[in-house]
C-alpha cells in the first residue's frame, strides 16, 4: 500500500512552465500594434471567442475570422498566425528540470494544459515535447478546460494511477487548489530556483 502512493508521475502545465504562454495579453498587445488593431475590439471579441477556441470547438481560422478577420485587412490571416506562433520561447531550465526528474525518479510525465489545437500541436512539435512527454492532455484535444476537474480526471485516467501517486507543476494558484482538492500533490511554479527546491523536498521523502 505504500509502494502504490509512491509518486510515479507528474503532470505539467505548458504555457508559464515549460515555455512562455502562447497567445496571452501581451502578446496579443504586440498584435495589437503592429497589425494597427483596435484595442478595445480586438479584446472584446477574444475574451467572448477564446474560450470556445481553446476547448476545440473552433479552429484557429475560424477564431482569426471572428477576432480579426471579421473585415477586410491589408495583411493575410497566414501573416497574423505567423505571428502568433513566433511569440512561443522555450523555458531551457525548466524543461531540462523535468527532463532530469523524469530520468531520476522514472516519472511518467504528462502535460495537462489549456491551448487550442492548432497552437499546441505548433509548440509540442517546435520545442520537440514529445522527446519527454509521454502524453498530451489539452483542453483543444479533450474538451475540457482547466479549472475543470474532468481534464485533470481524462489525465489521472490516461495515465492509469490514483491522484496520490501524482505531483502536479503549476503556475496558476487557482489550478493547483482545484488539482490539490482532488487528492493530487500540487506545486505551484513561480521560478526555476524554487521550484527544483519544491521537488527536491517532495520527492526525496
Amino acid at each position: 500500500m505504500k509502494n502504490k502512493a509512491r509518486i510515479n508521475t507528474l503532470f505539467t502545465d505548458i504555457g508559464g512552465v515549460l515555455l512562455t504562454n502562447g497567445w496571452d495579453r501581451q502578446a496579443r498587445e504586440k498584435a495589437i500594434k503592429l497589425f494597427d488593431l483596435s484595442a478595445e475590439e480586438t479584446e472584446e471579441r477574444h475574451h467572448l471567442t477564446f474560450d470556445t477556441y481553446e476547448v476545440g470547438k473552433l479552429s484557429l481560422d475560424e477564431y482569426l475570422e471572428r477576432v480579426v478577420f471579421y473585415k477586410k485587412r491589408n495583411f493575410t490571416k497566414a501573416r497574423f498566425r505567423k505571428f502568433m506562433f513566433e511569440q512561443s520561447r522555450p523555458f531551457p531550465e525548466m524543461i531540462a528540470l523535468v527532463k532530469i526528474l523524469k530520468k531520476k525518479y522514472n516519472l511518467k510525465v504528462a502535460v495537462v494544459s489549456n491551448e487550442g489545437f492548432e497552437m499546441n500541436d505548433y509548440r509540442i512539435k517546435t520545442f520537440n515535447l514529445n522527446e519527454f512527454v509521454d502524453f498530451f492532455i489539452c483542453s483543444g484535444f479533450v474538451h475540457f478546460r482547466k479549472p475543470d476537474k474532468d481534464i485533470y480526471k481524462i489525465a489521472l485516467n490516461a495515465a492509469q494511477v490514483s491522484a496520490s501517486q501524482v505531483v502536479y507543476l503549476e503556475d496558476r494558484p487557482l489550478f493547483v487548489q482545484v488539482a490539490e482538492s482532488m487528492g493530487i500533490k500540487g506545486i505551484l511554479h513561480i521560478d526555476h530556483k524554487s521550484t527544483a527546491q519544491k521537488f527536491r523536498s517532495l520527492l526525496s521523502k
